[in-house]
């Protein structure tokens, strides 16, 4: 709980951007990732807002962690607390537009900013989310493989979700089929960069 201050800028920055890429993926209103599919259920259940219940749900799935023996890291606490923040205080200056092509154009920006979010994220190194924490924690205790278990989780919130009110819709599927992909091609970019950055500073010390 005591990492480097790289590090932590490096996470703060990393769930800052995946906050808002989340936050266009709303915003464009043509479909969201799975759990914030949950989320908007949630909202239209409690009357709470996107951020709060996004902030609710990652509690309760942290509380999931204690049978599975799941131990936080600092990643895993601000992860809750500055994605809901980020979905709290940025939807209402993000646009939304008339033409379903151009949310379309929206959302699909919105799973590669998220992708990118994340990438940086996974840099930090300073603990899992409590999404990715209860996947991993279920994978260790059911013995099944880590894509059936994530699988089963998110077709499982989905559900929950859609019957509740929430979007689901294209910006789903460009989230599902999407944000692996965006997630290697930012970590690809983060990797090259910092190779350049050790390559000048070698020639320097040359």
């Amino acid at each position: 709980m005591r990492p480097p201050l790289a590090s932590v800028a490096f996470l703060v920055i990393g769930l800052v951007v995946f906050g808002l890429g989340e936050a266009l993926l709303v915003a464009a209103g043509v479909g969201v990732s799975p759990w914030t599919v949950f989320a908007q259920g949630v909202t239209n259940v409690t009357g709470w807002s996107l951020g709060f219940a996004t902030f609710v749900i990652s509690v309760s799935v942290l509380g999931l962690w204690i049978p599975l023996r799941q131990a936080p890291g600092m990643g895993t606490i601000l992860n809750a607390i500055i994605v809901a923040l980020v979905l709290e205080f940025a939807l209402p200056y993000l646009p939304g537009f008339q033409s379903y092509l151009a949310n379309a154009a929206l959302a699909l920006t919105g799973v590669f900013v998220t992708g990118f979010g994340g990438a940086i994220y996974l840099i930090a190194n300073l603990g899992p989310g409590p999404r990715d924490g209860l996947m991993t924690g279920l994978q260790r205790v059911t013995g099944q493989p880590i894509a059936r278990v994530r699988t089963f989780l998110e077709l499982t919130v989905v559900a929950i979700g859609w019957a509740l009110g929430g979007t689901l819709g294209l910006g789903t599927v460009f989230f599902a089929l999407g944000i692996g992909p965006a997630m290697a091609m930012g970590m690809q970019i983060l990797q090259s960069r910092s190779v350049a950055r050790q390559q000048q500073t070698g020639r320097r010390d040359a």
